[in-house]
């Protein structure tokens, strides 16, 4: 892995950070490709190992509030070195384009706040499909989010059987009900489906540690296969090598949980 310059990034997650990682693309192949979905063709990029042989497990890439930008991409590419199948689809496109919004609070109100949950779910099964033509093994489908799509693995987790396994990094547990989001991750801890393994930051400010506790009684409670680990001296986007918020110790560590996560679940 090398240092990488700036580009590619959405404009409102910049200044971005000296940490930023890019992951070579000599032993993967990656790139753009259009997924058909409720009619419509859906922007996805995708990333798996140059050299394998038959069917690959799959691993659906949730992105950030900032869409599927530099660093969405070389998560597929750092999970494609691992053997896997990565793709990375652009959920908010029927709405709009992230690298319109120059800042978080405006990306926020006229972008983000507008993408229906059931909407989401129904295009991430048309992913997981189109995974399944495409060189992916339907019987080994994983899935991973980030921030936004951290609370996202979890709905997931809960919508389609077929999930063998979800690691949702700082996803948001609990919140404000509204038409798009009826219904967040503590609520729906009785339906899961798939076993969830949530990571998250002591520091986080904008999900508050009695969240994080809420939601393990609520697994507890519901008999889930789940387990959430928190990180004491990480906040929220500990993972994100981009930003100032990157806490590499606790990103390494959380990285190879979410590698054993999937190993242990993905063949049952």
């Amino acid at each position: 892995m090398t240092t990488n310059n700036p580009s590619g990034f959405a404009p409102a997650a910049s200044p971005v950070a000296s940490t930023v990682v890019h992951t070579s693309e000599d032993a993967v192949i990656a790139g753009e490709t259009s997924i058909p979905t409720q009619g419509e063709n859906m922007p996805a990029f995708h990333a798996r190992p140059k050299n394998a042989e038959g069917p690959l497990p799959i691993v659906i890439v949730v992105q950030e509030i900032f869409g599927v930008h530099e660093h969405i991409r070389d998560i597929c590419r750092r999970l494609a070195l691992e053997g896997y199948l990565a793709i990375a689809p652009e959920l908010y496109f029927r709405q709009g384009d992230p690298n319109d919004f120059a800042d978080i609070q405006t990306l926020f109100s006229g972008l983000v706040n507008k993408v229906p949950d059931a909407q989401v779910l129904a295009d991430l099964d048309h992913v997981a499909s189109w995974a399944a033509r495409n060189g992916g093994n339907a019987h080994q489908l994983l899935l991973t989010g980030f921030c936004w799509g951290g609370r996202i693995a979890w709905l997931y987790a809960a919508h389609n059987p077929q999930l063998k396994a979800a690691v949702a990094w700082y996803g948001k547990l609990v919140g404000e009900k509204s038409l798009n989001s009826p219904h967040h991750p503590v609520d729906i801890a009785t339906e899961l489906t798939a076993p969830v393994l949530g990571l998250y930051g002591a520091q986080d400010t904008g999900i508050p540690l009695e969240s994080v506790e809420t939601m393990r009684q609520a697994l507890r409670a519901a008999n889930a296969t789940a387990e959430i680990i928190v990180y004491p001296e990480a906040g929220h986007a500990f993972n994100a090598d981009y930003r100032p918020s990157y806490h590499a110790e606790s990103a390494a560590d959380g990285w190879q949980r979410m590698l054993d996560w999937f190993a242990q679940y993905g063949n049952k």
